[in-house]
């Protein structure tokens, strides 16, 4: 039987030697175990949160992601990073700070996977400004990583007749047709 390739390419720092104890002490207050540390760390990073409705729901995905990384031999973290609506941005002050926020984004994911140590990075983004950081992230930290799209946005309330963005996306047609 061929021997197993050892995945650890960067996590082998902190998971061997008496000398790693204080940081395998703290992996092991979030539920890390013997064998934990013989399996690639791999880190999730989740856009999660509740400021735009292209990110609500990605919590489910990184929690499911996790699952399917520890199924397949891994040792998953789940991890946030902040995330900025263009849509509740727009029109205002606000704006200035969208596109800044790509780069927050991108460096805050390639803070935790480098100061972690993580093997490994699974992406998880659902909105324009951190899709594109979360791929940023990737292209700069030379690690395995997968990215994975999750919006999911609901464009409204419905009622029996009409969405409450139907007239709103009416008069902008208009307004952009010359009608």
């Amino acid at each position: 039987m061929a021997e197993s390739k050892d995945l650890r390419i960067r996590s082998k720092v902190i998971s061997e030697g008496v000398n790693r104890v204080p940081n395998r002490a703290m992996l092991r207050a979030v539920g890390f175990t013997d064998e934990d540390f013989k399996k690639p760390m791999i880190g999730v990073a989740s856009t999660w949160s509740e400021v735009t409705p292209c990110n609500m729901h990605i919590n489910e995905l990184a929690v499911k992601a996790k699952q399917g990384v520890r199924e397949h031999g891994g040792a998953p973290l789940i991890f946030n990073t902040i995330t900025v609506s263009d849509g509740i941005s727009m029109g205002h002050e606000g704006m200035l700070f969208s596109l800044p926020s790509r780069e927050a984004i991108a460096d805050s994911i390639e803070i935790v996977a480098g100061a972690e140590r993580f093997d490994g990075l699974v992406a998880i983004g659902g909105c324009d400004k951190n899709t594109p950081a979360c791929l940023m992230a990737i292209g700069r930290m030379n690690i395995p990583s997968v990215y994975v799209y999750g919006e999911r946005f609901n464009r409204g309330i419905l009622t029996a007749r009409t969405s409450i963005l139907s007239p709103l996306s009416r008069r902008s047609a208009n307004t952009m047709t010359g009608r």
